[in-house]
């Protein structure tokens, strides 16, 4: 089993920048592809990044790429997703997921642990 805890949300005017940060314990992470999802009230949970076992290979979601970074560090068993030019439709909970020994996917159905959230509000 595999915990995953997010940290790094934030209050933050539109324009700005903040970094999440996953860490995940519980067994063996460096086979792990991750992704970062969002859920804004009233909608489902959406795509937003993914990062195969190494990193070689990220997927973004089209309304964060260019903005959005997704990186991992196996040695500290985590994953970040930086994120610069912040606008209010930015606003929601910020999960990361992980699939085991599989690549990478958009589909939230396709993770098999899931971390709590952390709230990100960008502000006008």
């Amino acid at each position: 089993q595999v915990q995953l805890v997010e940290s790094g949300g934030g209050l933050v005017q539109a324009g700005g920048s903040l970094r999440l940060s996953c860490a995940a314990s519980g067994r063996t992470f460096s086979n792990y592809a991750m992704g970062w999802f969002r859920q804004a009230p009233g909608k489902e949970r959406e795509f937003v990044a993914a990062i195969s076992w190494r990193g070689g290979m990220t997927y973004y979601a089209d309304s964060v790429k260019g903005r959005f970074t997704i990186s991992r560090d196996n040695a500290k068993n985590t994953v970040y997703l930086q994120m610069n030019s912040l606008k209010p439709e930015d606003t929601a909970v910020y999960y990361c997921a992980g699939r085991g020994d599989k690549w990478p996917t958009t589909q939230k159905n396709g993770y098999d642990y899931w971390g709590q959230g952390t709230q990100v509000t960008v502000s006008s």
